[in-house]
């Protein structure tokens, strides 16, 4: 048997009110913290925040990838598209706030603390990736 795990994002256990979900527990994953957010259209709850509270591992890097909708992202004042396509990182001390747009916006957050991963030299930028496709 195949050292695989596939879940429906919408058969994952959900909390606060179906807002997100726990894709880290329902796929097994251990190396990193991960969830699936739903934020409904022009929703202006998503609170502001940073992770460098005793809440959250304090040392705790995010990043935010959108799946669909759109919505802005604010830090410091400053605005940021998040949309399908792109990428967000937010250092663990950055205070940040998601504003969905007029469709809300579905996006993965994937967190995890410097030093616990240990990066393969493969995936450093301009190094050669291992086993390159057949062409």
């Amino acid at each position: 048997m195949p050292d695989v795990t596939v879940k429906s994002i919408d058969d994952m256990e959900a909390i606060y009110g179906g807002l997100a979900r726990r894709a880290r527990a329902e796929l097994g994953v251990t190396a990193w913290g991960m969830q699936v957010f739903t934020l409904p259209p022009d929703w202006d709850g998503y609170p502001n925040h940073n992770h460098g509270s005793e809440a959250f591992d304090p040392n705790q890097e995010e990043v935010y990838i959108p799946l669909s909708g759109a919505a802005t992202l604010v830090a410091d004042g400053n605005e940021f598209e998040l949309r399908p396509g792109t990428m967000i990182r937010l250092g663990p001390d950055q205070l940040r706030q998601i504003h969905p747009g007029p469709e809300g916006i579905r996006f993965v957050a994937i967190g995890g603390s410097p030093g616990a991963f240990a990066p393969g030299a493969w995936t450093e930028l301009g190094a050669d990736p291992p086993n390159p496709p057949a062409e």
